[in-house]
């Protein structure tokens, strides 16, 4: 039986524009494009779980809006549940910590990028949601 995996993701939303964070060499799914974020910890809400990640992850604080979307992906080393929420910036700018490079992008472009496959339907959804 495969491990669930319990993550959530922030579509930080700035000047119509999204944050794309990509992952580093050494992760799973090595350089593939993802929505910052992370596990969720023992106790948490999907929502704490968030802003605790991005705090840790990108140095800023966010607002957590509306969920985004609610995925169930497969991968090889686990099964992921991964829930998206709309989020905007409150405090301090993206940094790299654990990311190799992040860009904005507007919600068209989105699908230039090579993302994690969990990750897609919460981007056909942002792309439905900006028509």
């Amino acid at each position: 039986m495969k491990k669930k995996i319990n993550v959530v993701g922030a579509v930080i939303k700035r000047d119509n524009k999204i944050l794309c964070a990509q992952r580093g060499t050494e992760k799973s799914l090595p350089l593939k494009w993802e929505f910052p974020g992370g596990k969720i910890e023992e106790g948490e809400t999907p929502q704490e779980a968030l802003r605790r990640e991005i705090t840790e992850e990108m140095n800023c604080s966010i607002s957590i809006g509306k969920a985004v979307e609610d995925t169930t992906y497969e991968y090889d080393f686990g099964i992921v549940s991964l829930k998206t929420f709309y989020c905007d910036l409150v405090e301090g700018e993206p940094t790299l910590t654990e990311h190799v490079k992040i860009k904005w992008l507007a919600p068209e472009d989105l699908s230039s990028l090579d993302w994690a496959p969990a990750d897609i339907p919460a981007i056909e959804k942002i792309q439905l949601d900006h028509k």
